[in-house]
């Protein structure tokens, strides 16, 4: 599949330096491959937690909040519009859990990160954690087919590819009899609302009392 990657928008602030924000709300929609879950790694989709959204935006899909910078776990994901790539820190948490096989296997209060080393083949370097029930990395997420950033959205589409960590977990405990590192398993799009980082916030006060003294 070709993939395109492309950031739209930027944020100027008066003085023409660009202004970095920080993601504050939003929702994570995931759409699991169901069949390829069951067939190639015994999960069978049981259900899900009641502060789970359904639909998502994905058709067939459901989606999990994106935490505030108060929750708990806080989202501390940043960006300079300008410059995502060059910018981009911190991570984006969510509540919610799906469960597997009769409500017996547990993944959910999922984390988005980045890590440099993921960085190869189809893997973007960002990947998707399980913190309940089973507490390990699950999925790589591919090099993005939607990219937009902006002063006023944050949009990422992208396959799930079963991470490393994922296809041991699922060898250990005899779910899978292949190592299923690299598979698309399903996809998610990222929907987050950012808004102007503190120091931002400061710099425009620090110029509207600048205004003010003139």
């Amino acid at each position: 599949m070709t993939r395109n990657l492309t950031v739209i928008g930027a944020a100027l602030g008066a003085a023409g330096t660009a202004l970095a924000v920080d993601v504050t709300g939003g929702q994570t929609s995931v759409l699991l491959d169901t069949t390829t879950l069951s067939a190639a790694a015994s999960l069978d989709l049981s259900g899900v937690s009641g502060d789970v959204i359904s639909p998502g935006t994905l058709p067939g899909s459901v989606a999990f909040g994106i935490n505030s910078r108060t929750d708990s776990p806080a989202t501390t994901f940043s960006y300079d519009p300008s410059d995502f790539l060059g910018t981009f820190s911190g991570t984006i948490e969510h509540m919610g859990s799906v469960f597997f096989n009769s409500d017996t296997v547990e993944v959910g209060d999922f984390s988005i990160g980045f890590d440099a080393g993921r960085v190869g083949g189809d893997r973007s370097g960002f990947f998707v954690e399980s913190t309940a029930g089973i507490a390990a990395i699950l999925f790589d997420v591919s090099n993005p087919s939607t990219l937009a950033a902006t002063a006023s959205s944050l949009t990422i589409g992208a396959d799930l590819l079963v991470s490393a960590e994922f296809a041991q977990f699922l060898l250990d405990n005899q779910l899978a009899t292949a190592d299923l590192t690299g598979a698309d398993v399903g996809d998610a799009l990222v929907e987050a609302v950012p808004a102007p980082g503190a120091a931002a916030l400061f710099g425009l006060a620090g110029l509207g009392i600048a205004r003010r003294r003139r």
